[in-house]
């Protein structure tokens, strides 16, 4: 599997552990954040990470920034991304599990490194259930796609 990862200058150190990590255990990582604690615009990276994912290059997509919050609605701009934001590992395998998210980001000023391994290691272990779930990652595309909603006004 192939996993994109990007970060801002906030999560330099958490981003080269959690690449290390991964790469330890089988994985190709392909780095779209920066290597410098020099002041880095997020949107950057969450842009990089989501485009890499629609054009096919990466399979998934990792995003930290200071609270993972604001990497991850620069990546939920790009059409075909969900990318949820997460604290802990159990709301990381659902977000797999119930909506198919294809980036998990974090915080490196919100989780410790032992967490964020736990965030990623849940949620790449996740399954997407489909079945009574599609219906509302569906749901989702549609508002992505028309802005709109069957049946909501």
């Amino acid at each position: 599997m192939k996993i994109g990862i990007g970060n801002d200058h906030t999560a330099v150190e958490m981003k080269n552990e959690i690449k290390k990590y991964l790469e330890d255990k089988g994985y190709e990582i392909v780095n779209y954040g920066t290597d410098s604690t020099a002041s880095f615009d997020y949107p950057v990276a969450g842009y990089k990470v989501a485009k890499a994912i629609v054009n096919g290059e990466v399979d998934c997509g990792i995003c930290i920034c200071g609270t993972g919050i604001g990497i991850s609605l620069a990546a939920n701009k790009v059409k075909g991304i969900r990318a949820a934001v997460v604290s802990e590992p159990y709301s990381a395998r659902l977000t797999k599990m119930h909506n198919n998210a294809n980036i998990i980001a974090f915080g490196a000023r919100v989780v410790g490194i032992e967490v964020a391994k736990n965030i990623v290691d849940e949620w790449l272990n996740a399954e997407y259930e489909g079945g009574r779930h599609q219906r509302r990652v569906d749901m989702i595309t549609e508002i992505e796609e028309t802005q709109s909603l069957k049946g909501v006004e």
